[in-house]
């Protein structure tokens, strides 16, 4: 078999690692799903697995044809999975899930095995413009570092970032940000954030985004403008990031008072 052939699945092994509770109120199709989708996270399924017909799916978990299309389909909405003419069903790279807190986007993607790769598109020593200095607590025109990078998880672009971070707060260089987080880097110079204010928001692709990130002219994007400060109150960066809602979520818990 060639090296990048896709991988036939085991279905009696999938099976086994599925429970179905017939007496459950949650449907069986979202049951299934919901434990396909768990394989798929962890590593179990990996990227370019083949799964076998939803026939023979059935079979094996015992349930009637329509309900594995459906739990099936719903794992292509959610672009777990992808249907090929002539050749079946396929796992594709998870989407991001990341939670909203306090954390770098590179280090969330390396806990999650995720392999993030960094290219640094620009990296200046800048005036703060206005309404930067203003977020960021500075004088107008005051010395930041502005940089703009382009995040990937494997190979695949995720994310668009753009950053600003008061000069005086740390010698950053280019080349650190290309292997590493920002907020690692700045861990590297005893900086330690504490608390941020965030705002997530959506809109449509421009021409460049969509090109940067191999998505179609008015794609959805997901939008984060994040200002974070240290233990001490002080700004210290102010990223404005997009990324690809089809292949990236935010997580938030949720408490009642």
């Amino acid at each position: 078999m060639p090296h990048d052939a896709p991988e036939e699945a085991d279905v009696e092994g999938i099976a086994s690692l599925i429970t179905i509770d017939r007496f459950s109120p949650v449907p069986l199709y979202f049951q299934v799903a919901t434990s396909l989708e768990g394989l798929i996270v962890s590593g179990q399924l990996q990227p370019g697995t083949r799964l076998d017909t939803e026939v023979t799916l059935a079979d094996q978990l015992g349930l009637s044809r329509p309900t594995m299309r459906q739990a099936i389909q719903h794992l292509v909405d959610k672009g777990l999975l992808i249907r090929k003419r002539g050749v079946g069903t396929e796992i594709v790279h998870s989407a991001v899930r990341r939670k909203v807190e306090l954390t770098s986007l590179h280090d969330d993607l390396r806990r999650a095995h995720r392999r993030p790769r960094t290219d640094v598109l620009a990296f200046d020593v800048e005036p703060a413009p206005g309404e930067i200095a203003a977020l960021l607590h500075l004088e107008e025109g005051e010395q930041v570092i502005s940089v703009e990078r382009l995040r990937y998880a494997e190979d695949e672009p995720l994310a668009l970032m753009h950053n600003y971070i008061p000069a005086r707060v740390a010698p950053i260089r280019e080349e650190q940000l290309r292997e590493r987080g920002l907020y690692d880097v700045l861990r590297e110079f005893g900086v330690q954030l504490r608390v941020a204010d965030q705002t997530i928001g959506a809109r449509k692709a421009t021409a460049i985004e969509a090109r940067l990130l191999s998505e179609t002219r008015g794609a959805p994007l997901l939008t984060m403008q994040r200002t974070a400060y240290d233990h001490a109150g002080r700004a210290i960066e102010h990223g404005s990031h997009v990324y690809r809602a089809a292949r990236y979520s935010f997580e938030v818990s949720l408490m009642s008072r």
